[in-house]
Protein backbone atom coordinates (compact mmCIF):
# COMPACT_ATOMS: atom_id res chain seq x y z
CA UNK A 1 0.00 0.00 0.00
CA UNK A 2 1.12 3.45 -0.65
CA UNK A 3 2.31 5.38 2.65
CA UNK A 4 0.35 8.15 3.89
CA UNK A 5 2.52 8.96 7.21
CA UNK A 6 5.69 9.25 7.65
CA UNK A 7 8.11 10.98 10.34
CA UNK A 8 11.85 11.03 10.14
CA UNK A 9 13.56 11.29 13.44
CA UNK A 10 11.48 13.67 15.22
CA UNK A 11 12.85 15.28 18.65
CA UNK A 12 10.97 17.19 21.13
CA UNK A 13 12.57 18.13 24.86
CA UNK A 14 10.85 20.22 27.23
CA UNK A 15 14.00 21.98 29.21
CA UNK A 16 16.03 18.35 30.43
CA UNK A 17 12.82 15.89 29.12
CA UNK A 18 13.48 14.63 26.01
CA UNK A 19 9.55 14.09 25.23
CA UNK A 20 9.96 12.30 21.56
CA UNK A 21 13.72 11.11 21.03
CA UNK A 22 13.88 10.44 17.45
CA UNK A 23 11.03 8.72 16.52
CA UNK A 24 10.72 7.63 13.31
CA UNK A 25 7.40 5.88 12.13
CA UNK A 26 5.71 4.88 8.60
CA UNK A 27 2.07 4.37 8.10
CA UNK A 28 0.63 3.24 4.86
CA UNK A 29 -2.85 4.36 3.21
CA UNK A 30 -6.10 2.48 5.04
CA UNK A 31 -3.69 1.15 7.91
CA UNK A 32 -5.06 1.18 11.53
CA UNK A 33 -1.70 2.11 13.62
CA UNK A 34 -1.56 1.62 17.29
CA UNK A 35 0.57 3.86 19.39
CA UNK A 36 0.94 2.17 23.00
CA UNK A 37 3.27 2.50 25.59
CA UNK A 38 3.19 3.10 29.20
CA UNK A 39 1.97 7.08 30.79
CA UNK A 40 4.78 9.19 29.66
CA UNK A 41 5.81 7.46 27.13
CA UNK A 42 5.27 10.29 24.78
CA UNK A 43 3.06 9.08 22.49
CA UNK A 44 0.16 12.34 22.97
CA UNK A 45 3.42 14.87 22.35
CA UNK A 46 4.09 12.46 18.90
CA UNK A 47 0.44 13.44 18.32
CA UNK A 48 1.06 17.09 18.99
CA UNK A 49 4.20 17.51 16.86
CA UNK A 50 2.57 15.27 13.74
CA UNK A 51 -0.88 17.90 14.03
CA UNK A 52 1.25 21.21 14.65
CA UNK A 53 -0.15 21.93 18.03
CA UNK A 54 4.21 21.62 18.84
CA UNK A 55 7.23 22.68 17.04
CA UNK A 56 9.54 19.85 16.25
CA UNK A 57 12.61 20.62 17.75
CA UNK A 58 14.23 18.42 14.92
CA UNK A 59 13.36 15.92 12.32
CA UNK A 60 10.48 15.88 9.77
CA UNK A 61 6.70 14.70 9.23
CA UNK A 62 5.31 14.17 5.78
CA UNK A 63 1.86 13.66 4.51
CA UNK A 64 1.14 11.82 1.33
CA UNK A 65 5.12 13.01 0.68
CA UNK A 66 5.18 16.47 1.28
CA UNK A 67 6.50 18.15 3.95
CA UNK A 68 3.92 19.33 6.75
CA UNK A 69 6.88 19.62 9.61
CA UNK A 70 5.77 22.66 11.79
CA UNK A 71 2.80 24.33 9.80
CA UNK A 72 0.25 25.47 11.89
CA UNK A 73 -2.71 23.20 12.91
CA UNK A 74 -4.99 24.79 10.54
CA UNK A 75 -2.83 24.10 7.47
CA UNK A 76 -2.35 20.44 8.41
CA UNK A 77 -6.33 20.23 8.96
CA UNK A 78 -6.79 21.67 5.88
CA UNK A 79 -5.28 18.40 4.27
CA UNK A 80 -7.61 16.71 5.90
CA UNK A 81 -5.34 15.26 8.69
CA UNK A 82 -8.05 15.10 11.37
CA UNK A 83 -7.35 14.88 15.31
CA UNK A 84 -9.83 14.38 18.11
CA UNK A 85 -8.74 14.32 22.26
CA UNK A 86 -9.44 12.59 25.23
CA UNK A 87 -11.94 15.69 26.20
CA UNK A 88 -14.92 15.59 24.07
CA UNK A 89 -15.89 18.76 22.14
CA UNK A 90 -18.71 19.25 20.86
CA UNK A 91 -22.00 21.93 20.96
CA UNK A 92 -24.00 20.86 23.57
CA UNK A 93 -27.03 22.46 22.99
CA UNK A 94 -26.56 21.51 19.31
CA UNK A 95 -28.57 18.21 18.37
CA UNK A 96 -26.49 15.72 16.46
CA UNK A 97 -27.31 16.53 12.72
CA UNK A 98 -26.65 20.12 13.63
CA UNK A 99 -22.97 19.68 14.98
CA UNK A 100 -22.17 17.77 11.86
CA UNK A 101 -24.20 20.44 9.66
CA UNK A 102 -22.03 23.44 10.81
CA UNK A 103 -19.09 21.67 10.14
CA UNK A 104 -20.22 20.75 6.45
CA UNK A 105 -21.20 24.08 6.00
CA UNK A 106 -17.92 25.66 7.07
CA UNK A 107 -15.79 23.02 5.18
CA UNK A 108 -17.77 23.55 2.17
CA UNK A 109 -17.80 27.40 2.56
CA UNK A 110 -21.71 27.70 2.52
CA UNK A 111 -22.80 31.19 3.90
CA UNK A 112 -25.53 30.90 6.57
CA UNK A 113 -27.63 33.88 5.79
CA UNK A 114 -31.07 33.57 5.46
CA UNK A 115 -30.92 32.97 1.36
CA UNK A 116 -28.80 30.17 1.39
CA UNK A 117 -30.96 28.21 4.53
CA UNK A 118 -34.24 28.71 2.08
CA UNK A 119 -31.98 26.56 -0.40
CA UNK A 120 -32.03 23.80 2.20
CA UNK A 121 -28.58 22.63 1.52
CA UNK A 122 -30.40 19.51 0.40
CA UNK A 123 -26.64 17.93 -0.52
CA UNK A 124 -25.01 18.60 2.77
CA UNK A 125 -28.13 17.13 4.78
CA UNK A 126 -28.14 13.75 2.91
CA UNK A 127 -24.12 13.84 3.72
CA UNK A 128 -25.11 14.69 7.37
CA UNK A 129 -27.44 11.80 7.83
CA UNK A 130 -25.05 9.62 5.72
CA UNK A 131 -22.32 10.13 7.95
CA UNK A 132 -24.89 9.65 11.40
CA UNK A 133 -26.28 6.30 10.14
CA UNK A 134 -22.19 5.13 9.78
CA UNK A 135 -21.72 5.76 13.54
CA UNK A 136 -25.15 4.81 14.35
CA UNK A 137 -26.96 7.85 15.54
CA UNK A 138 -29.41 8.34 12.91
CA UNK A 139 -31.86 7.37 15.06
CA UNK A 140 -30.39 10.49 17.73
CA UNK A 141 -30.21 12.91 15.24
CA UNK A 142 -32.96 15.18 16.95
CA UNK A 143 -30.76 14.83 20.41
CA UNK A 144 -28.93 17.56 21.92
CA UNK A 145 -25.01 16.69 22.05
CA UNK A 146 -25.21 17.32 25.55
CA UNK A 147 -27.53 14.69 26.26
CA UNK A 148 -26.22 12.03 24.96
CA UNK A 149 -24.49 8.74 26.71
CA UNK A 150 -20.41 8.98 26.65
CA UNK A 151 -20.22 6.08 23.95
CA UNK A 152 -22.59 8.37 21.88
CA UNK A 153 -21.10 11.53 22.44
CA UNK A 154 -17.51 9.46 21.11
CA UNK A 155 -19.53 8.78 17.93
CA UNK A 156 -20.42 11.66 17.33
CA UNK A 157 -16.86 12.84 18.12
CA UNK A 158 -15.59 10.23 15.11
CA UNK A 159 -18.22 11.80 13.11
CA UNK A 160 -16.68 15.14 12.86
CA UNK A 161 -13.46 13.76 10.97
CA UNK A 162 -15.73 11.77 8.78
CA UNK A 163 -17.95 14.86 7.79
CA UNK A 164 -14.43 16.86 7.67
CA UNK A 165 -13.68 14.21 4.60
CA UNK A 166 -10.86 12.88 6.85
CA UNK A 167 -8.04 11.23 5.30
CA UNK A 168 -6.12 10.82 8.19
CA UNK A 169 -7.74 10.38 11.69
CA UNK A 170 -5.36 10.43 14.93
CA UNK A 171 -7.35 9.56 18.09
CA UNK A 172 -6.13 10.09 21.17
CA UNK A 173 -7.55 7.03 23.87
CA UNK A 174 -10.84 7.05 22.06
CA UNK A 175 -12.26 4.24 24.40
CA UNK A 176 -11.02 6.05 27.86
CA UNK A 177 -13.85 6.37 30.37
CA UNK A 178 -15.92 3.80 28.65
CA UNK A 179 -18.27 0.64 29.91
CA UNK A 180 -17.23 -2.47 27.85
CA UNK A 181 -20.10 -2.11 25.84
CA UNK A 182 -19.18 0.94 24.62
CA UNK A 183 -15.69 -0.41 23.90
CA UNK A 184 -16.85 -2.97 22.35
CA UNK A 185 -19.46 -0.58 20.23
CA UNK A 186 -16.27 2.24 19.72
CA UNK A 187 -13.94 -0.82 18.63
CA UNK A 188 -15.98 -1.95 16.03
CA UNK A 189 -16.98 1.89 14.75
CA UNK A 190 -12.77 2.39 14.48
CA UNK A 191 -12.42 -0.81 11.97
CA UNK A 192 -15.83 -0.10 9.98
CA UNK A 193 -14.73 3.82 9.48
CA UNK A 194 -11.57 2.21 8.26
CA UNK A 195 -12.32 -0.21 5.81
CA UNK A 196 -15.81 0.88 4.98
CA UNK A 197 -14.63 5.24 4.54
CA UNK A 198 -11.18 4.09 3.40
CA UNK A 199 -9.81 6.28 5.83
CA UNK A 200 -5.82 5.84 7.71
CA UNK A 201 -6.06 5.54 11.69
CA UNK A 202 -3.77 6.42 13.78
CA UNK A 203 -4.89 6.08 17.62
CA UNK A 204 -3.56 5.84 21.22
CA UNK A 205 -4.65 3.19 23.35
CA UNK A 206 -4.08 1.94 26.94
CA UNK A 207 -6.63 -1.39 26.52
CA UNK A 208 -4.67 -4.00 24.96
CA UNK A 209 -7.72 -5.78 24.22
CA UNK A 210 -8.72 -3.13 21.89
CA UNK A 211 -5.47 -2.80 20.57
CA UNK A 212 -5.01 -6.54 19.38
CA UNK A 213 -8.54 -6.16 18.06
CA UNK A 214 -8.47 -3.99 15.68
CA UNK A 215 -4.71 -2.86 15.01
CA UNK A 216 -2.60 -3.24 11.36
CA UNK A 217 0.19 -2.61 13.44
CA UNK A 218 2.00 -1.35 16.38
CA UNK A 219 4.19 1.01 17.81
CA UNK A 220 5.61 1.27 21.01
CA UNK A 221 7.21 4.31 22.67
CA UNK A 222 8.86 3.78 26.15
CA UNK A 223 10.92 7.29 27.51
CA UNK A 224 10.23 9.09 23.95
CA UNK A 225 11.69 6.27 21.94
CA UNK A 226 10.49 3.71 19.17
CA UNK A 227 11.62 -0.03 21.69
CA UNK A 228 9.43 -1.90 18.75
CA UNK A 229 7.69 -1.71 15.69
CA UNK A 230 5.59 -4.55 13.81
CA UNK A 231 2.59 -6.31 13.18
CA UNK A 232 0.92 -7.31 16.93
CA UNK A 233 1.89 -10.73 17.29
CA UNK A 234 5.30 -9.58 16.38
CA UNK A 235 5.25 -6.91 19.41
CA UNK A 236 3.69 -9.43 21.75
CA UNK A 237 6.19 -11.60 22.31
CA UNK A 238 9.32 -8.53 22.11
CA UNK A 239 11.08 -8.90 25.56
CA UNK A 240 11.98 -4.84 25.72
CA UNK A 241 8.40 -4.07 25.13
CA UNK A 242 7.29 -7.68 28.14
CA UNK A 243 9.87 -5.39 30.19
CA UNK A 244 9.07 -1.71 29.54
CA UNK A 245 5.66 -2.07 29.37
CA UNK A 246 4.44 -4.29 32.15
CA UNK A 247 4.38 -7.79 29.89
CA UNK A 248 1.12 -8.60 31.71
CA UNK A 249 -0.81 -6.13 30.02
CA UNK A 250 -0.03 -7.36 26.54
CA UNK A 251 -1.32 -10.75 26.88
CA UNK A 252 -4.88 -10.86 27.29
Amino acid sequence: MNEILRTEGLVKSFGNLQAVNNVSISVSKGEVRAIIGPNGAGKTTLFNLITGKLKVDKGKTFFKGRDITNLPPHQIASLNVVRSFQIISLFPKLTCFENLMCVLITRKKRNLSIFSRAKGHADIKAEVFRVLEMVGLADKASVPAGMLAHGDKKNLDIAIPLACNAELMLLDEPTAGMSPEETQAITSLISRVCHQEKVTIIFTEHDMRVVFAIADNLTVLHQGKVIADGKPEEVRDNEKVIEAYLGKELYV
